[in-house]
């Protein structure tokens, strides 16, 4: 799937100098970016706070020429390799990254386009992990993906690798943020984990096709991570760990950062420590996960238990989703439609019902009520 103007939309991506941040702020003055291109003579007066560098830029003919070809050449490599580019005015366009301050204004993504509208959870850490953070990544990582989350990490060493194999293992999917281009293997390693992923799950960056893996570029892909994440969880990372900044970005973007903790003894787990003293939910089981997404969402579903021998406390849109399984098992788009929530609401919702006791899932994705 390519994005309707998108040799306009490479062509200011490949003008030199140019950037993310003002390609968005042109493209929200003008409606578009091919309008930013035929209008570029009247920009100062459609969009307020041009400066005469930017408006020389837009009106160089010889870089524009260049921009342009570069564009068209880009887009023969794309469909010659199935890779998708999405602009942010796309309707494919992942619906979480649309509410972050500084969302990427193109993606490329080689694999499943669909799972960018899916639930996902991030996992992230350490490169120089040790065995229990790598262990214990795979297995959070499996349990939420045979849970239908999907799990978006960095393809990184270490956590990031584990979360990424222990979502595979469970054939569950996952999609990995680059800091590179998407046809670029980095770390060359991880080669076959990368075509597995795109196989199973989606590659997925803002960088251009041939992109180095810089150093600077991983910082900024940090925010997509979080961006299209509900939460960020993090396993296993140092003080000085760049799974600080994923949490930090998380934070700023609204969404649940949790932690796992580790041994008091080892540098490895300060990092996470130091989140759970600054108020990271602390997760020791696949439970607090679902409980932390759950309380996050609109209408949230106390999970604990009644003193009481009623069992559970639940919320009335829980009581409404159990009513509606009294008789016969149904699949989340009848029960979507039932109740008028979103699928979205739903999916962490049955989750904890399920965890509970109180629901379970059939073979052809069925939810019935527990006895």
């Amino acid at each position: 799937m390519i994005c309707s103007d998108a040799e306009q939309w490479l062509t200011l991506q490949f003008l030199p100098g140019l950037g993310c941040n003002r390609i968005l702020r042109l493209v929200e003055a003008l409606g578009s970016a091919r309008a930013v291109l035929e209008n570029r003579k009247e920009l100062r007066g459609a969009c307020p706070g041009i400066g005469q560098a930017l408006l020389a830029l837009l009106n160089n003919e010889q870089a524009l020429a260049d921009a342009r070809d570069k564009a068209q050449r880009e887009l023969e490599h794309l469909v010659r390799q199935d890779i998708s580019l999405l602009s942010y005015t796309c309707a494919e366009y992942p619906p979480a990254l649309q509410d972050i301050a500084d969302k990427p204004v193109l993606l490329y993504v080689k694999g499943q386009l669909s799972l960018l509208q899916a639930p996902m959870l991030a996992v992230v850490g350490a490169r120089s992990a040790s065995e229990y953070g790598r262990r214990t990544a795979r297995h959070f990582a499996a349990m939420l993906a045979a849970r239908d989350l999907v799990i978006v990490s960095g393809a990184a060493y270490g956590i990031d690798a584990a979360a990424h194999q222990g979502a595979l293992q469970a054939h569950g999917k996952t999609v990995a943020v680059l800091g590179c281009g998407v046809d670029v293997a980095y770390p060359a390693a991880h080669r076959q984990l990368l075509n597995d992923i795109a196989v199973e799950g989606a590659v997925v960056s803002e960088f251009p096709m041939g992109a180095k893996p810089e150093a600077f570029r991983f910082p900024v892909r940090n925010r997509i991570i979080s961006g299209l994440a509900r939460a960020v969880l993090v396993v296993e990372a140092s003080e000085k760990s760049g799974s600080l900044i994923t949490a930090r970005l998380a934070l700023d973007q609204g969404r649940e950062v949790l932690a796992i903790p580790g041994r008091i003894d080892s540098p490895k787990s300060s990092g996470t420590h130091w989140l759970i003293q600054q108020g990271a939910a602390l997760v020791q089981r696949i439970d607090d996960i679902f409980e932390a997404l759950v309380w996050s969402e609109s209408a949230p579903l106390p999970t604990g238990k009644a003193a009481g021998a009623n069992g559970p406390v639940l919320s009335q849109v829980a009581r409404q989703v159990l009513q509606e399984l009294d008789t016969y098992p149904a699949d989340i788009d009848t029960l979507a439609q039932a109740t008028g929530l979103a699928i979205a609401d739903l999916q962490p919702l049955l989750l904890i019902l399920e965890l509970q006791g109180l629901v379970r899932q059939l073979q052809g994705q069925l939810y019935e009520k527990v006895s």
